[in-house]
């Protein structure tokens, strides 16, 4: 005997309910309108290198109302985290240090990703290494030493703190974390304020002069710490960083240029400083 076939479950019931509908597809995300593109360029400002401005301030308001001049008083760059007898609690700090800093960096990739971009569109990728180790080199050789110039003169005329680039403790360490740190303030002042930051502002229908100036005065901003000096000075470096960004549209050489810039700074303290009578510190 052949078994009967179920009808369906609305008509069975003969309640006259409606079958169960499939749960809707989600909505299509927002477009990103300039009230959402000002928002996002604060927050990863507020999370990365507008922070790192205010504190600056900060730090420079602190500097003018001590009792000394700013060429007595003394900014780290890079400094211990732990007791000299706890080496590899203090490497492991730095490490942390370092990994987190990257954070805003994959922020801001992730979102170019949201709006149909990619790091490539800033150009922060290796397919030219030679062209962007060729560029960053000149660009280094050009602001490095333009840039110790203004320190030095800077410095003689008290308008500018001693910049004591490493303060670490002699382990075997040291230099490699230093390297690293350059590095990392490389990607991430050049990814932050020259990539992204004039590709959103030039979306949001900014002039190009007028997105050039604002990435230069937020550097100059967040380097305020160090004295007017080198708030002068890394205003100049912003420049010409957003004209190189501008003309080769390429963020990879300017990484390159400042991680080549610190790595001599850096190691440079390690073992000038202390050796040589011209170098204050």
């Amino acid at each position: 005997m052949a078994e009967r076939t179920s009808e369906p479950a609305s008509a069975a019931s003969g309640d006259g309910e409606r079958p169960a509908r499939a749960p809707s597809a989600h909505p299509a995300p927002a477009p990103l309108t300039p009230q959402l593109l000002r928002g996002e360029i604060l927050v990863v400002l507020a999370l990365s290198l507008g922070a790192a401005a205010v504190s600056a301030m900060i730090s420079f308001i602190g500097s003018m109302t001590a009792p000394q001049s700013l060429a007595e008083q003394t900014a780290s760059l890079v400094g211990s985290q732990a007791d000299a007898q706890r080496p590899w609690l203090d490497l492991s700090r730095q490490v942390y240090s370092l990994v987190f800093a990257m954070a805003p960096v994959a922020l801001v990739v992730h979102l170019l990703h949201r709006t149909g971009q990619s790091a490539t569109t800033i150009g922060f990728d290796v397919r030219r290494p030679g062209r962007d180790l060729a560029g960053g080199a000149a660009l280094a050789a050009l602001i490095g030493g333009g840039g110790l110039v203004v320190y030095l003169v800077s410095w003689q005329l008290g308008l500018t703190v001693t910049v004591a680039p490493s303060a670490l403790n002699d382990h075997w360490w040291q230099v490699p974390v230093l390297v690293l740190q350059a590095v990392k303030n490389g990607v991430l002042e050049e990814v932050i304020v020259v990539g992204y930051l004039l590709l959103r502002l030039e979306r949001l229908g900014w002039s190009p002069v007028a997105a050039v100036l604002a990435s230069s005065v937020l550097r100059a901003f967040y380097h305020l710490y160090q004295g007017i000096g080198m708030f002068f000075g890394n205003l100049v470096m912003g420049v010409v960083f957003c004209w190189f960004y501008r003309r080769y549209g390429r963020v990879m050489p300017l990484v390159v240029a400042h991680a080549l810039i610190d790595i001599v700074a850096f190691a440079g303290s390690v073992y000038l400083i202390g050796r040589v009578d011209w170098l204050p510190g």
